[in-house]
C-alpha cells in the first residue's frame, strides 16, 4: 500500500465529505480554484462573496492601538474630575467590579484626573486632547463611539475577542472575514496585510501574535501577509544569488504539477492553498518593489505625513503603506501600534505615542478623501479596552498611570458609509460606567460587516458540524445611528 492509499484510509467520514473528494465538492474546488498561474481566482471573487446588501465600504484600514488608550486622556473629557484628585473612586461607582492584579491590593484608589487640556473642535463640538494638534482638524470626518465595552479585561483575551469576536484563539480575524466574503480587488498582492508599526517609545511592549491575523477554521489562503517593518518587506521574496526569475518559474511550475497530484488524490483544500501562495509570491516580486517605492509619491503628498513617513517602521510609514495599499486593491489593511498599556508614566509616554500618530491620521483621512477614496474605504481607530480613572501606583498632579479596564472606552472611524460628525454614546463622570448607547464588540463587528455588505447573521462558514460567524450566537446590532441614511 502506498502512502496516499493509507493516507486515505485514515480520513473520516466527515473529513471525506467536508474536503470535498466526492464529484460536487471537485466541482466547486473547481470553481474556486480556476486558473492559478494566469490569473488567480482569489484576486476576483471569493466563495462567499454573495452580498446580502448594497456595501458602502469595499476596503478596509483598521489602526489598532496595542495596550489600551486611556479615553479621559485622549476623547473623554472629564472636567469634574479636577475636583475630585485624590479622593477614592467610589464604591458605587466600582460596583465591585472585577480588578487586575495590578491594583487589586492596592489600598486605595484615588481619582487621577487629566493632566491635560482639551478643546472642542469641529462643527460637533468634540471635545479633544492638546496631544492631537493635527487630528483634531479632522473632527468633522470622524465618527466617535465612546461606549465601547468588553469583558475582558487582560490584554491578550481582550485583543483576541477585538480581532475575532471570540476571546478563545484559534478564530478568523475580522480581516480574514473581510477576505472570505469579499475575495480580492488585486491579483498581485495579498487580500490582507498587516503590519506592526514601531513607536518611538519602548517602555512597555505587548507581544503581538499571529493568531490575530490567522484565518482560524477560514481557508489558509485568508489569512493576513505580515508585512516587516525593516528590511525585505516580506522575508525570502527575493530570488537568491545566482537564480533567474525564469529558473524560479520553471521551480515552481514543477511544485505546482506536484501539488496538483497530490490535490487530485486527496481533495485537501490546504493544497489548492499552498499552490496559490507559491503563485501569488512570484507575481509579488515584481508587485511589492513597487508598493514600497515611495519616490514616486509627490512632495506634498510626503510632506503631509511628515518626515516619519520616510523611515521604515514607524506609524507615519505604514499609514501611507496602508493607502498605498488599498489604493493597488488590497481588501483590508490591518496596522498594530504598540506601547498603549500606561500603567505608570501617562505623562512621560503619552505625548510620544500621540506623536506617533497624529500627523499620520490626519494625513491619512486627507490623503484618502483628497483622492477620493474614502467614501469606500473605512479607517478604524482604537485599542482593546480603555484604562480606569483611578491611579495606578503613586499619584502626583503631574503623573499618573492607569490600570486596564473593559466597561468603557473609545473609538473612532472614518469613511466607508459611516456618518461625519457623530458623537455616539456617554459615559459617567468618572469614565467609569456607560450611561447612554452602550455599544459592545459583537455590535460594532455587526456594524463593520453591515457596511461591507453583509449581514453578520448570514456570513456563516460550516466548522466542526456547526455554521460559524464572527458575532458568534449571542445577540448582536448594526449601530444604525452610526451609518449614513
Amino acid at each position: 500500500m502506498n502512502d496516499f492509499d493509507s493516507l486515505r484510509l485514515q480520513v473520516t467520514r466527515r473529513h471525506f465529505l467536508a474536503q470535498g473528494t466526492n464529484l460536487l465538492g471537485t466541482a466547486a474546488l473547481a470553481s474556486l480554484a480556476g486558473s492559478v498561474r494566469g490569473a488567480s481566482t482569489a484576486a476576483h471573487a471569493s466563495p462567499a462573496s454573495q452580498l446580502h446588501l448594497p456595501p458602502r465600504a469595499k476596503q478596509v484600514i483598521y489602526l489598532h492601538m496595542v495596550g489600551g488608550p486611556p479615553q479621559m486622556d485622549l476623547f473623554d473629557y472629564k472636567p469634574v474630575m479636577k475636583d475630585w484628585y485624590d479622593k477614592d473612586l467610589p464604591d458605587s461607582i466600582r460596583q465591585g467590579q472585577r480588578l487586575t492584579t495590578m491594583t487589586s491590593g492596592q489600598d486605595r484608589f484615588p481619582i487621577a484626573p487629566s493632566k491635560y487640556r482639551f478643546e472642542q473642535v469641529g462643527q460637533s463640538g468634540m471635545w479633544m486632547t492638546e496631544l492631537l494638534p493635527w487630528f483634531k482638524k479632522s473632527a468633522d470626518d470622524l465618527t466617535f463611539v465612546r461606549s465601547m465595552y468588553t469583558e475582558a479585561i487582560n490584554h491578550e483575551p481582550a485583543i483576541t475577542l477585538m480581532q475575532t469576536g471570540n476571546q478563545v484563539t484559534g478564530r478568523p480575524c475580522l480581516g480574514a472575514w473581510s477576505s472570505y466574503g469579499l475575495g480580492s480587488l488585486n491579483e498581485n498582492l495579498p487580500t490582507f496585510v498587516v503590519m506592526v508599526a514601531r513607536p518611538k517609545n519602548t517602555e512597555q511592549i505587548q507581544a503581538i501574535s499571529a493568531r490575530l491575523w490567522s484565518s482560524g477554521f477560514l481557508p489558509g489562503q485568508h489569512a493576513g501577509v505580515s508585512f516587516r517593518s525593516a528590511g525585505d518587506p516580506i522575508l525570502y521574496i527575493n530570488n537568491p544569488p545566482g537564480v533567474s526569475r525564469d529558473v524560479r518559474r520553471t521551480t515552481l511550475d514543477g511544485l505546482q504539477a506536484l501539488n496538483e497530484i497530490s490535490h487530485q488524490q486527496l481533495g485537501d483544500p490546504q493544497t489548492e492553498t499552498r499552490i496559490q501562495q507559491y503563485e501569488m509570491a512570484f507575481r509579488m516580486q515584481s508587485s511589492v518593489p513597487e508598493l514600497t517605492d515611495l519616490t514616486t509619491e509627490s512632495e506634498s503628498t510626503m510632506k503631509l505625513y511628515g518626515e516619519a513617513a520616510k523611515e521604515p517602521g514607524t506609524f507615519a510609514y505604514t499609514a501611507l503603506m496602508a493607502r498605498r495599499m488599498v489604493e493597488r486593491g488590497v481588501r483590508y489593511v490591518q496596522i498594530y501600534h504598540n506601547n498603549w498599556d500606561t500603567h505608570s508614566n501617562v505623562t512621560g509616554r503619552l505625548p510620544s505615542q500621540c506623536g506617533d500618530i497624529d500627523q499620520p491620521c490626519f494625513a491619512l483621512i486627507q490623503d484618502l478623501k483628497q483622492r477620493g477614496m474614502l467614501e469606500e474605504t473605512l479607517v478604524i481607530w482604537g485599542g482593546e479596552f480603555g484604562r480606569t480613572i483611578y491611579s495606578q501606583g503613586g499619584l502626583t498632579h503631574e503623573n499618573y498611570g492607569r490600570d486596564h479596564h473593559p466597561r468603557c472606552f473609545t473609538m473612532w472611524m472614518a469613511g466607508g458609509g459611516f456618518q461625519p460628525g457623530v458623537i455616539y454614546g456617554e459615559t459617567d463622570d468618572f469614565s467609569y460606567n456607560i450611561v447612554r448607547n452602550p455599544v459592545h464588540i459583537r455590535d460594532f463587528h455587526a456594524t463593520v460587516l453591515h457596511q461591507l455588505g453583509f449581514d453578520h447573521e448570514q456570513l456563516t462558514f460550516k466548522h466542526q458540524g456547526l455554521d460559524h460567524r464572527l458575532t458568534g450566537v449571542l445577540p448582536a446590532r448594526v449601530v444604525s445611528e452610526l451609518i449614513k441614511s
